[in-house]
C-alpha cells in the first residue's frame, strides 16, 4: 500500500510539471532599443568655400570748374561698372532650435577672400584711369529661419555684414609716359547687410552639408582723388558701391542634444 501512495504521488508531481511547462511566462517582452528621434536643436561648429562676384558701379564727378569739364568731356569716366570674382574660404558657428518642422537659430561667419577688382579706362584724348577694389575679409552674423523635412533643411537667413574694403582711384596724364595726375584711396572696415538662402542635410546625426547663396552690401563710399603736384590741378570725388554674391558650400558638425 505504500507502495501505491508512492507511485501516485509521484504521478500527481510529473502531471504538475507538464502542465507548468504549457502555463504562459511570466517574464516581460523583450523591448527592442528605440533609435533617437532626429533633431536640428543645438550647436554647430563647421567651415566653408566658395566663389565670391562683384558687379559694382563707380561714379566720377569733378570738383572744379576744369575736373567737372574733363568728366562732361569724357575724358574721366562718369560711370564706370567694375566687375569680377574670385574665391573665398572660411568658418561658422551657430545654434539651431526645431519646434515641430519650423528650426530657428542664428550663425556668424568670417571669410578670407582673395577679391582684387580693377576697372581701367583710357578716354579718346588717351588719358588712362584705373580704379582698384578689395575685399581683404568678410563676416557676417545672421539669422537663420528655415522648414525641416526630417534631416533636410531648407532657409532663408539675414543680418549684419562687415568687411575690409580699399577702394583707390588713379588718373593719368596723357602727356609723355603718362604720368600720374590724381591719386586717391579709402581702406576701412565696412558695415551693410547680407540676405539669401540655402539647404542644407544631415547624412548623421553629427554631420551635415550645406549649400547657400548670399547677397551682400557694404555700402557706397567717396574717395576724393587729388591732384599730384605739379601734374594735375584741383579734385575728382569717386563713388564706389562695394556689393556683391556668394555661392558657396559648408560643413557642419553638430554636438547632439541626446
Amino acid at each position: 500500500m505504500t507502495k501505491g501512495i508512492l507511485t501516485a504521488f509521484a504521478l500527481v508531481a510529473l502531471g504538475g510539471t507538464a502542465m507548468a511547462a504549457d502555463l504562459p511566462s511570466r517574464k516581460g517582452p523583450v523591448l527592442a532599443p528605440i533609435a533617437p528621434i532626429f533633431t536640428w536643436t543645438g550647436f554647430y561648429v563647421g567651415v566653408n568655400a566658395g566663389v565670391i562676384f562683384t558687379d559694382n558701379d563707380i561714379r566720377t564727378s569733378g570738383n572744379a570748374a576744369n575736373t567737372i569739364a574733363n568728366v562732361a568731356a569724357n575724358r574721366r569716366p562718369p560711370s564706370l561698372s567694375n566687375n569680377d570674382e574670385g574665391f573665398t574660404i572660411g568658418g561658422q558657428v551657430g545654434y539651431n532650435y526645431q519646434i515641430g518642422n519650423i528650426v530657428i537659430g542664428a550663425e556668424a561667419d568670417l571669410a578670407y577672400t582673395d577679391l582684387k577688382s580693377t576697372a581701367r579706362f583710357t578716354s579718346t584724348l588717351n588719358d588712362p584711369s584705373t580704379f582698384r577694389q578689395d575685399l581683404e575679409y568678410l563676416g557676417t552674423v545672421r539669422l537663420r529661419i528655415g522648414y525641416a523635412l526630417d534631416r533636410f533643411l531648407v532657409y532663408a537667413t539675414g543680418g549684419v555684414a562687415y568687411g575690409d574694403v580699399t577702394n583707390s582711384a588713379d588718373f593719368f596724364s596723357n602727356a609723355a609716359g603718362n604720368p600720374l595726375a590724381f591719386t586717391g584711396s579709402r581702406s576701412d572696415v565696412e558695415v551693410g547687410y547680407a540676405v539669401g538662402g540655402g539647404v542644407e542635410y544631415a547624412f548623421t546625426n553629427n554631420l551635415s552639408l550645406k549649400a547657400e547663396y548670399l547677397y551682400y552690401d557694404l555700402g557706397e563710399r567717396n574717395v576724393v582723388v587729388n591732384a599730384v603736384p605739379g601734374v594735375g590741378l584741383n579734385s575728382y570725388t569717386s563713388r564706389f558701391e562695394n556689393n556683391g554674391h556668394i555661392v558657396r558650400a559648408g560643413l557642419n558638425y553638430r554636438f547632439s542634444t541626446f
